[in-house]
């Protein structure tokens, strides 16, 4: 028969579990990753009594975690996504902020030396301006020291980021398998642990903020693999990150997976959570930035030590560097990387610079195919720049850089990579200390004869032969056919004739070329200066045959017959600014990016350009940290909505709970009263 009493019993004890199932939620609300729980009853069996079935009161069933597969995937793949997004937009923010800020960007800087150097070519004789010149350029020289050095310490940063994360990941991996084993070995009896189950679910999602992960359950365990393909943890079995040099970049850490022996790079491939934001940052901002702001650097020391070249400074001597020489030993030598495993004695590459204005923000792969062949792609798109011999006589130039062996010898297979600009900001320096070195005035002046009767009007001359600041044994030599080789003199003959002739003598008198103008209108005269030495001894190349100098200037008007114009090398104390305007006019002058077509974008602009850029990103940046941060938010209110633990609810619940432990305990009140009845009527 069936018992009021145990049916009373079995109430109060369903009662009781609902009132423990419901103050453990309410405890539990603000534990991460904790999905609230509800007891199922059951009906017990019924025992038959004639012709009806009597029920015996209730069970409970289980305890069951309120839980949607889907809506926890979405909240750990919005969780990556916006943990990417915000370690992204943590890098480059600050970065945009350094570049574009008046006070530490280099367009302040760049501007402050130009007009500097108007100043200077306004009073070219004035020791004070030509001061004030130097110092704009060694604070030039150091902005950009400091903009370099703290990129690279951001990277420096960066990697121990990454050092720090991948740690952190194995350590959470490890703890998801220690999950996956106890929640296996406790299924294996009987039951589900809520709480261990809970638990394992907030280490995934913990997972998914340092890196892009998927979960998958299997057989109660769940394998974790990285978007990649690769798997973290394969049921109690773990796989486990870390970081090394990578082969191609020793000051860059990669991402290795551990699967045993085997280790793969998979640094291309990871995505999602912070350790995927660096890793975008690192190759989308960071080394394209420290590439832009070098080839900027570099471009202003060669463009403005080239046009100082072709000037005559205060003391009458030809024109001193004001920067550094990019194509120094040191430098050459540390603009490639060789490859872990290349062949022993393989050496290094010099990477010398041939023309600033052709180089690209691009990093290159260089493969060597034979001894002395070689392949180049440009990174990161790994195009194709064809195919090359260390023997080529002249070296061919690649986007203005040319290589050469650096001591050992190649094999096939060896690999290099080449940064041609990635350390140009960082090297920049000043290396003039003598203000009077700095050349302001044109090589070359030309006066009118004191007899002139004619109407004829010149220009002042323009040297078209170019002095090599870095070629030493060029520059000597250039250097010293102009000292010795002028002053020259133009005669013009009858003016009656048209067109009309005039022939250039030496400083003995003696006869060197001879051309026509048109009076009345602007004749360029491009002539030639043969060379010679302090002796008088001719200048001659390899090949015998004398060298000569080159210049152009203007005649216009109508000389008359007898009329001469000298071209002489300029002075000491001269009071001539037009290298110095020449170097002014580098600051608007297209010196960078420059085209087949001959047509580039000037230094302001290759700043501004790169300004842009990390400006561009980091607006996107931002758009995608909002995003990811409302999807992540939305994600977890549909999480909340469903496993969340709402107080108002739990509140009713503890209530209707300890309405029906009252009713409970009355049905075993009323059974006993019943008893006591019964056996006093006996």
């Amino acid at each position: 028969m069936a018992s009021l009493i145990n049916i009373g019993m079995s109430g109060l004890g369903a009662a009781s579990s609902g009132l423990y199932t419901t103050g453990n939620n309410i405890t539990n609300a603000d534990v991460a990753g904790y999905s609230r729980q509800q007891n199922l009853q059951s009906t017990k069996g019924s025992i038959r009594t004639g012709d009806v079935f009597i029920g015996t009161g209730t069970t409970l069933a289980d305890v069951r975690r309120v839980y949607n597969t889907f809506l926890e995937n979405q909240l750990r793949t919005t969780t990556s996504l916006n943990s990417d997004a915000a370690a992204y937009l943590s890098q480059v923010k600050p970065l945009d902020g350094l570049l574009s800020d008046p006070n530490t960007g280099i367009t302040a800087a760049l501007k402050s030396f130009f007009t500097a150097m108007q100043s200077a070519g306004a009073k070219p004789n004035e020791d004070a301006s030509r001061q004030l010149l130097l110092t704009s350029a060694q604070s030039l020289g150091k902005r950009f020291n400091t903009i370099a050095s703290q990129l690279n310490e951001q990277n420096t940063n960066l990697n121990g980021n990454l050092k720090s994360m991948t740690e952190q990941v194995n350590k959470l991996s490890a703890t998801i398998a220690q999950f996956n084993e106890q929640i296996s070995r406790i299924a294996a009896v009987g039951g589900a642990p809520n709480d261990l189950l809970d638990q394992r679910n907030e280490t995934v999602r913990q997972l998914s903020e340092l890196v892009g992960a998927d979960a998958v359950e299997r057989n109660g365990s769940v394998d974790v693999y990285l978007k990649n393909g690769q798997a973290l943890v394969l049921g109690n079995t773990v796989n486990t990150l870390s970081t090394k040099a990578s082969p191609s970049d020793p000051t860059r850490l990669s991402i290795v997976h551990n699967s045993g022996p085997m280790q793969t790079d998979i640094t291309s491939s990871v995505t999602g959570g912070e350790i995927g934001g660096l890793l975008r940052y690192r190759s989308e901002v960071l080394d394209p930035s420290l590439n832009e702001l070098g080839r900027v650097a570099m471009v202003v020391s060669d463009a403005i030590n080239s046009q100082l070249a072709q000037g005559i400074d205060k003391n009458g001597e030809f024109g001193a560097a004001l920067f550094n020489n990019i194509n120094s030993a040191e430098l050459i030598s540390q603009r490639s990387i060789a490859k872990q495993g290349n062949s022993t004695g393989s050496g290094n590459l010099n990477v010398t610079i041939k023309d600033t204005g052709k180089l690209s923000t691009s990093d290159y792969q260089v493969t060597f195919t034979s001894a002395t062949g070689y392949s180049v792609k440009k990174l990161p798109e790994g195009t194709d720049m064809g195919a090359f011999d260390l023997n080529d006589n002249p070296p061919k130039v690649i986007d203005g850089f040319s290589l050469s062996l650096n001591g050992g010898a190649m094999q096939a297979g060896d690999s290099f990579k080449v940064t041609p600009t990635r350390g140009g900001a960082g090297s920049l320096d000043t290396v003039l200390t003598d203000p009077k070195r700095i050349a302001l005035a044109a090589p070359l002046g030309a006066t009118s004869g004191a007899s002139n009767k004619g109407t004829g009007v010149i220009t002042q001359p323009t040297l078209t032969s170019k002095l090599d600041i870095y070629n030493s044994a060029q520059r000597l030599e250039l250097q010293t056919g102009l000292k010795y080789s002028t002053p020259v003199k133009l005669v013009f003959g009858d003016e009656g004739t048209s067109p009309q002739t005039y022939e250039m003598y030496d400083a003995k008198g003696t006869k060197l070329s001879a051309g026509t103008i048109i009076p009345g209108e602007a004749n360029k005269l491009q002539l030639n200066v043969p060379m010679v030495d302090a002796s008088g001894a001719p200048i001659k190349d390899g090949a015998g045959v004398q060298k000569t100098f080159a210049f152009e200037m203007t005649v216009s008007g109508a000389p008359k017959k007898g009329d001469s114009y000298t071209v002489a090398l300029t002075g000491s104390g001269s009071n001539d600014n037009r290298n110095g305007q020449s170097v002014i006019d580098l600051q608007s002058k297209g010196t960078v990016e420059v085209g087949a077509n001959g047509v580039g974008i000037s230094l302001t602009d290759a700043y501004g350009k790169l300004v842009e850029n990390v400006g561009g990103k980091t607006a996107q940046a931002q758009m995608d940290s909002s995003s990811t941060t409302a999807l992540n938010k939305s994600a977890q209110a549909a999480r909340d909505s469903l496993s969340g633990v709402q107080l108002d609810e739990e509140a009713g619940n503890l209530v209707k709970y300890q309405q029906y432990y009252t009713a409970s305990s009355q049905i075993i009140k009323a059974a006993q009263e019943i008893f006591s009845t019964l056996i006093n009527s006996l």
